[in-house]
């Protein structure tokens, strides 16, 4: 399965203008202090190799090591390691940025709090955190079947509302009504530790 998604990923972003427009802003905000971006769940590598572009100093970090080998297969230049969102070997305050774009799905919801709770703790205060996930479009948190393992969809308000239970500040969101080859409304958070 990981070798597919590897191949159905690699260029995914490039018809989507929405998703590459909030990259971009994360981009500009995290690039405004010195430091190291990771990108959590990173799968493939491919969106790892799209914030590199941008012009971050970027790693990834994802749990399966057949996608850290893909990974580092197609992007010898950069940076991936194996590990779990939830328990990362990262000093306090050591990055500037995280995106975990598509990947806290797959944290069952009593999770989710402590996933952002580790978050904050490698973040340096005023860093920036990008949310990617598929939005519940006004039903409660809801499980689905993903190709991957179950995953969840979240109403925007209550992931925006854990998000600040944790600390962080919600810099803007956006909202985008599901492609053609996609089933779900797309969320995207943008927020901003606290200092």
């Amino acid at each position: 399965m990981a070798v597919l998604y590897a191949e159905l990923a690699r260029n995914s972003l490039d018809a989507l203008p929405l998703d590459r427009a909030v990259l971009a802003a994360f981009a500009d905000l995290a690039r405004t202090s010195a430091g190291h971006v990771a990108e959590l769940g990173c799968g493939p590598g491919y969106l790892t190799a799209h914030l590199r572009d941008l012009g971050l100093d970027v790693f990834g970090v994802d749990l399966s090591p057949v996608m850290i080998d893909l990974a580092r297969e197609a992007y010898p230049d950069l940076r991936f390691e194996v590990g779990s969102m939830d328990a990362l070997d990262l000093p306090d305050g050591k990055l500037n940025g995280i995106v975990s774009w598509y990947s806290v799905i797959h944290a069952p919801p009593q999770d989710v709090p402590s996933y952002l709770a580790e978050f904050r703790r490698v973040l340096a205060p005023g860093g920036h955190l990008l949310l990617g996930f598929f939005e519940s479009e006004g039903e409660p948190v809801t499980a689905f079947d993903h190709k991957v393992t179950t995953a969840y969809r979240w109403p925007i308000d209550e992931l925006a509302g854990l998000a600040g239970e944790a600390g962080f500040i919600e810099v803007g969101r956006m909202l985008r009504e599901p492609g053609e080859d996609e089933r779900f409304r797309r969320g995207h958070l943008l927020m901003r530790l606290g200092k």
